[in-house]
């Protein structure tokens, strides 16, 4: 039972800190696009930013509940993994469907904020 908390432990550590990297990045982001564009792309690059991260908070949750089930069912852990990813995919569609349709933001600004707050993860999931 310890070593369970020890490792969800970990995986909101790691979380926390990989949120604070993407926030990070997707603001340098977004005040590039601010400098050179104005404040409608610069809210399209952070919201592209947010997506990122609403799905990075997703993943460790997702791996947390599958670490503790992992203990008395297996195939159960698994099967969460799985349904989180495909919740994560549909997500990110309906995020990117409402920044694009119902908010009206700019395609690029958003697209470079999803993809550097994605980059920043792989960074960090490379480091870890």
């Amino acid at each position: 039972m310890v070593k369970l908390k020890t490792a969800s432990r970990e995986i909101n550590d790691a979380t926390r800190k990989l949120i604070a990297m993407q926030v990070g990045v997707a603001a340098v982001i977004a005040a590039a696009f601010f400098m050179a564009r104005g404040q409608g792309e610069a809210l399209a690059a952070f919201y592209g930013g947010m997506i990122s991260i609403v799905i990075a908070i997703l993943l460790g949750r997702g791996v947390a509940r599958a670490a503790e089930v992992a203990r008395q069912d297996h195939k159960k852990s698994m099967l969460i993994l799985y349904l989180g990813a495909v919740q994560r995919f549909v997500i990110v569609l309906v995020l990117f469907g409402i920044g694009l349709k119902g908010l009206s933001l700019a395609f690029l600004p958003m697209i470079a904020g999803f993809a550097g707050a994605q980059l920043a993860y792989l960074s960090s999931m490379r480091r870890g």
